[in-house]
C-alpha cells in the first residue's frame, strides 16, 4: 500500500532534553532553544512545500511541547497557528517510573532493569505505570498511519519517529531505537524514501 508523503518534526527543545531527561508523557514547555528549532523547522519546511504548505495536513501529539511546535511552525508558514488536528496516539513512548530521569540515574538506581533495557531495546517496558516497549507504541501508532490520506506535516516526539521508521519498512525493530531523531530538522518519508532536511 502507498502511503502519501509525511514530513516529520520532533518537537524542539525542552529543559528535560537539555539535561538529558526522559520526558515521556510528562508535559514539558519548550525552553528558548526549542522555539528557536521550531522557526528552523518552519523555514525548512517552506523551502521543501512552497506555497503547498497550505494543501497539507497538520497532525500534532497533543502534549504542549509539540503543540507549541506545531503552532509557531504554522504561523511561520502564514497559517492560523491552532487550524491542525491533535491525537493522542502521538503521545510519546511512556517511560513509567523513568519519567524524569537521566539515564545515569536510572542505571544506578535500578541496574538490573537498566541492562534488560539494553539487551532488548525495542521489547523491553520500563517499571511503572503507564510505561511502554516500543512494540506497544507500534501498536499505537500504526493505526494513526494508516488513516493519512494525504500528505501530513506531523509533529511528535523521539520515540513516535522511530515506531513511524519501522511501520513504513525504513529501519527495522532491531535497528530503530539506535536512530538518532533530530530537533529543529524534517524526516520526509515518502515514495522516494527517508531522508532529514
Amino acid at each position: 500500500m502507498s502511503r502519501p508523503a509525511l514530513y516529520f518534526v520532533r518537537h524542539g527543545e525542552t529543559d528535560w532534553n537539555a539535561e538529558g531527561r526522559l520526558q515521556g508523557q510528562r508535559d514539558t514547555p519548550l525552553n528558548a532553544r526549542g522555539h528557536a528549532q521550531a522557526a528552523e523547522v518552519a523555514d525548512r519546511l517552506r523551502g521543501l512545500l512552497g506555497a503547498r504548505a497550505d494543501d497539507l495536513a497538520y497532525l500534532a501529539s497533543p502534549l504542549t511541547r509539540t503543540r507549541a511546535t506545531m503552532e509557531r511552525l504554522r504561523a511561520a508558514l502564514g497559517l492560523a497557528p491552532d487550524a491542525y488536528a491533535t491525537d493522542p496516539r502521538l503521545m510519546e513512548i511512556g517511560f513509567g517510573a523513568w519519567e524524569g530521569r537521566t539515564w545515569r540515574e536510572i542505571r544506578a538506581a535500578d541496574p538490573r532493569a537498566y541492562a534488560a533495557r539494553n539487551r532488548d531495546r525495542w521489547g523491553h517496558c520500563p517499571p511503572g505505570e503507564g510505561a511502554e516497549s516500543y512494540a506497544m507504541l507500534l501498536d499505537r501508532v500504526r493505526p494513526v498511519l494508516d488513516t493519512l490520506s494525504e500528505p501530513t506535516v506531523m509533529v511528535a516526539h523521539g520515540g513516535i519517529a522511530r515506531a513511524v521508521l519501522v511501520a513504513t519498512g525504513h529501519a527495522t525493530p532491531a535497528e530503530a531505537p539506535h536512530r538518532d531523531v533530530w530537533q529543529g530538522r524534517v524526516l520526509v518519508i515518502d515514495a522516494a524514501g527517508h531522508r532529514w532536511i
